[in-house]
């Protein structure tokens, strides 16, 4: 079969999700074509170079509607021949974009693609597409529905995880996110957002608090405790789920879980032909991709059965993993990948995580294998695994290898 190997990958800095955001006047569509460009100019492609523009994105409304994909490449420097594809695995869109493309160029079907994602969450606020599964009632009761958060608390709940390990991972994830952007680690990567005057609106991920500790965190009261408590009374649904349990242990809050804020990144995706073509060095090899389908009640464990899923299916072990990438929905996904595999937590999110930087929903999975690819390099290691947690209980994961 075809290698797929990447070639280049980069992404925006990640604005807060607001209206004070400095990416609130940006669109999705302009973001994403400014990544668009920057892979075409970075490498010297012809406007036609590649087959597809793959591209997630998770709340396919307004803005964001139709085929954002295909808008895109319209406002982008690229041949209008190239078509486009929007996709939607939730939190792992932008993984899957990357995944769906490496194995389209490893089974033959073009030489080359650009994959990845975009957010703009403060433009387009989460959870604004409506979703069966929340709000059909027949359905939400079927599953057991529970937001996010309380899905999370339920993770804390069931593997013992106290609030105080949940502080301590994102109080770590402030520390290291400011540490690479001291020490200018994401330099090669991070592209910066100009306006049409070509002036500077954004080079760095300003949702940072690099000030955070454990005092600061300990004053933040539990997120999720009063709509698991009070109506609609989610922690019932749970426990009807989950009848072992004696209650639900909030321990999430603002400080320990991801932050809502804008970006969008991409990765070149192609076969050795295409590279040989452009004179492109290959960086990496997509050694191996993978999804699956978990609990949607508890929702947040897939990292953990799909880690077990790729490494079965390529005949692997966990010790063969250089470093990982475990996307910071909250601090108890990362904290059960750890206890479940029992890694070391120096080789897991080491230069932080969203819960430092931020989720930009469907540009996430492809800024943790962008991150993850960087720091192979810069350490001069040779294997590394991307993982997610996805909505309504799935997984996915990457396992790349540098060539």
């Amino acid at each position: 079969m075809t290698e797929a190997y990447i070639y280049d990958a980069v992404r925006t800095p990640r604005g807060k999700g607001r209206k004070d955001g400095s990416l609130h006047e940006v669109t999705s569509v302009r973001l994403s074509a400014l990544t668009l460009n920057a892979l075409k100019e970075r490498n010297n492609l012809e406007g036609h170079a590649v087959e597809d523009v793959i591209w997630g994105n998770v709340t396919q409304v307004m803005e964001q509607g139709g085929c954002l994909a295909r808008t895109a490449v319209l406002a982008s420097d690229l041949d209008q021949s190239i078509p486009g594809l929007a996709i939607n695995r939730f939190c792992a869109s932008g993984m899957e974009a990357v995944n769906l493309a490496a194995n389209q160029v490893k089974g033959g079907a073009g030489d080359a693609y650009i994959a990845g994602g975009v957010e703009m969450m403060g433009r387009v606020a989460m959870g604004s597409d409506g979703a069966a599964i929340a709000v059909d009632p027949s359905i939400a009761m079927e599953t057991y529905f529970v937001p996010q958060g309380i899905s999370a608390d339920i993770i804390a709940t069931e593997y013992g995880f106290t609030r105080d390990q949940a502080d301590a991972l994102a109080m770590e994830s402030q520390r290291r996110a400011k540490e690479a952007w001291d020490e200018g680690r994401f330099a090669k990567s991070v592209i910066p957002v100009r306006d049409q005057n070509g002036l500077t609106i954004l080079d760095h991920d300003e949702y940072m608090r690099p000030g955070t500790d454990m005092q600061s965190l300990g004053g933040l009261n539990p997120a999720f405790q009063m709509m698991g408590e009070q109506m609609p009374g989610f922690d019932k649904i749970a426990m009807l789920k989950y009848p072992h349990l004696e209650r639900i242990n909030h321990i999430h809050h603002a400080g320990n879980s991801s932050g809502i804020v804008d970006g969008a990144a991409g990765v070149l995706i192609g076969n050795k032909e295409f590279g040989e073509k452009y004179g492109l060095k290959p960086r990496a090899r997509i050694k191996a991709t993978a999804k699956i389908g978990t609990d949607p009640t508890i929702m947040l464990t897939g990292p953990v059965p799909v880690t077990e899923k790729i490494l079965a299916d390529n005949g692997m072990k966990i010790g063969d993993l250089d470093l990982f990438e475990v996307n910071e929905a909250f601090a108890s996904v990362v904290l059960r990948f750890q206890q479940a595999f029992d890694v070391d937590p120096a080789l897991v999110n080491v230069n932080g995580g969203s819960i430092a930087m931020g989720h930009p929903l469907g540009a996430t999975g492809a800024i943790i294998i962008g991150t993850l690819l960087d720091e192979l390099e810069r350490r001069d290691l040779e294997t590394g695994l991307a993982t997610l947690c996805i909505a309504s209980g799935m997984g996915a994961a990457t396992i790349i290898e540098r060539v």
